[in-house]
């Protein structure tokens, strides 16, 4: 599937110049448990990028922008140039979390207009060590190139909670919930303070993206996910703060879909608008 790598392809580029390979290990329940993964064993001269403090913005105390903010133009050009990404390297990120995480280092530095190949891992970390290779606990020394990342926002990637709800329910415009189903239908809600969906979304499961051995589905396999939907719609995928979502991205545009958006802010931005609509169970009921 196109934006993947296997861990074979990475251990024979291993020493290119022009590879640029970032760890992206992330627990929500645990923030500091994925950099202390990184740095008790990594791939070697892999870059650890931290998804609260490098790839999201802090918080607001309202909660506007949902729990994981896009960051700061300035700030992320900084923390890619921090790790020596410029223009035309190639770009591999990986975690142990089904691509979650990566998927969101994939789609920042899309957005902010990298013009170098950008791939995740296929089946992370996990599948590098099931194959044998090489681990490092060595911390790469930050990036001495002279050369700043410079970043071109592509402002028609991503959708505001105010073009969202001038959407809802307009031909020509899907919304794609990426979290789970109980989590969807309002049955439970383990992390936001209220419970439900954007009325009107349909419900793909990122994780059904992948298959029981954790590696990316084909294509093929993408499009009879999404088969429902027009490839000729605006698809806006979201989730619960804009990190999970990214998957469905990758796997739609995988599967053809031209018209892509994320709602960065997602359900946890949504809520935080008082008299925005809210759905519970499924939308045929």
């Amino acid at each position: 599937m196109k934006g993947l790598v296997s861990a074979a392809w990475l251990k024979d580029n291993l020493a290119s110049s022009r590879v640029v390979i970032v760890d992206c290990r992330f627990l929500l329940n645990d923030p500091d448990a994925g950099e202390q993964a990184y740095r008790e064993g990594h791939i070697p001269g892999a870059y650890y990028l931290d998804l609260e403090r490098d790839l999201s913005a802090p918080k607001q105390p309202d909660v506007r922008g949902g729990r994981h903010p896009l960051p700061d133009v300035d700030l992320i050009a900084t923390v890619f140039s921090r790790i020596g990404i410029i223009s035309g390297d190639h770009v591999v990120a990986y975690d142990d979390q089904g691509g979650a995480m990566a998927a969101r280092l994939w789609w920042l530095l899309r957005w902010t207009g990298h013009d170098g190949e950008i791939s995740i891992l296929d089946r992370g970390f996990a599948g590098w060590k099931e194959a044998g290779y090489p681990v490092s606990s060595e911390i790469p020394s930050p990036s001495a190139t002279a050369d700043p990342y410079v970043p071109r926002i592509q402002d028609g990637m991503v959708v505001t909670q105010a073009e969202v709800r001038q959407r809802l329910h307009r031909p020509g415009s899907v919304l794609v919930d990426s979290r789970e189903a109980p989590r969807y239908r309002g049955e439970s809600e383990p992390i936001d303070p209220v419970a439900g969906h954007i009325p009107g979304a349909v419900n793909r499961f990122w994780k059904d993206g992948l298959t029981e051995q954790g590696r990316y589905k084909s294509a093929e396999q993408q499009r009879e996910r999404f088969a429902d939907l027009s490839p000729d719609d605006e698809i806006i995928v979201y989730c619960g703060s804009g990190v999970t979502a990214c998957p469905n991205v990758l796997a739609l545009e995988a599967a053809g879909f031209r018209n892509v958006k994320l709602y960065a802010g997602s359900w946890s931005d949504w809520i935080s608008y008082e008299g925005n609509p809210i759905k519970t169970g499924d939308e045929e009921n």
